[in-house]
């Protein structure tokens, strides 16, 4: 097991949702907090609600489009110059988009893989190292159960998510060993920005879930924290959700498919 008390954390996507909770709840424990986020006024909101609670902490704050390739190699060369040796990576930053492909914007499209995809890689790549030197390290993905089969009118997503899962348990394995923790999470319904966002303009929402299957931002959070510090390789929260994965992965693929056709008229 790895402790997360006197971490020095990265958190992508902090100004909001999943990643602004991670921030709050590895407040206490952590000694040092970057927020990295498009959206600076809220970062520096986020900044100034944890270092009220928790006055020892030191909390830095970095403006940054993951998208962009410029901005993101800006973030790292800002990391090394201030030799800020974070152990704990958060890769939490993306977005989805809501439709059929064929009419999707392709602008759109290559952010979200700029993004879900190639971000992740890229700062998972750039901090590992050092943590492999020193013997200690973690690095948790958000990844979604929509990584764990196709999805009509989600389908780049779904695509994005199945690639997080997959890297990240791959490299687990490469750093058995080495102090170094891997772990993805993969929530299923939470109430947060994010179905706002990936819905194309005025469109219609898809079929919408009953509300028990939701899990509080709250939960999913604590959840993965505990599984990355006890080292398991992905972690579902809430337990319906972690039933319906299960029966899925166990059902045939031309019983998926169906299903598939059925969402998307429902949802198109």
């Amino acid at each position: 097991m790895i402790r997360l008390d006197g971490c020095r954390a990265i958190v992508t996507g902090a100004s909001a949702g999943i990643g602004q909770e991670f921030a709050r709840q590895l407040a206490p424990r952590a000694t040092l907090i970057v927020l990295v986020a498009r959206r600076e006024q809220r970062l520096r909101d986020l900044r100034d609600e944890l270092m009220a609670r928790h006055p020892n902490l030191r909390v830095e704050i970095h403006r940054t489009d993951l998208a962009q390739r410029a901005a993101l190699d800006e973030l790292l060369d800002w990391i090394r110059r201030e030799n800020l040796e974070l152990d704990l990576l958060i890769n939490n930053a993306g977005l989805g988009d809501m439709g059929p492909f064929a009419s999707g914007e392709p602008g759109r499209l290559e952010t979200m893989l700029q993004v879900n995809m190639v971000a992740l890689t890229t700062m998972t790549r750039a901090l590992l190292p050092a943590m492999i030197g020193r013997g200690q390290g973690g690095i948790l993905n958000v990844s979604s159960t929509a990584g764990f089969l196709p999805l009509p009118n989600f389908a780049v997503y779904a695509a994005t998510k199945a690639y997080v899962t997959s890297f990240s348990q791959a490299l687990r394995v490469e750093v058995i060993g080495a102090g170094v923790h891997v772990s993805a999470l993969c929530p299923g319904p939470v109430h947060t920005e994010f179905s706002q966002v990936a819905r194309r303009g005025a469109g219609r929402p898809g079929p919408g879930r009953p509300s028990f299957f939701y899990a509080p931002v709250e939960k999913v959070v604590a959840e993965a924290l505990a599984a990355l510090e006890q080292n398991r390789p992905f972690v579902v929260p809430g337990a319906l959700v972690r039933l319906s994965m299960f029966l899925v992965r166990h059902i045939p693929r031309p019983v998926l498919r169906l299903a598939g056709r059925i969402y998307a008229r429902q949802s198109g």
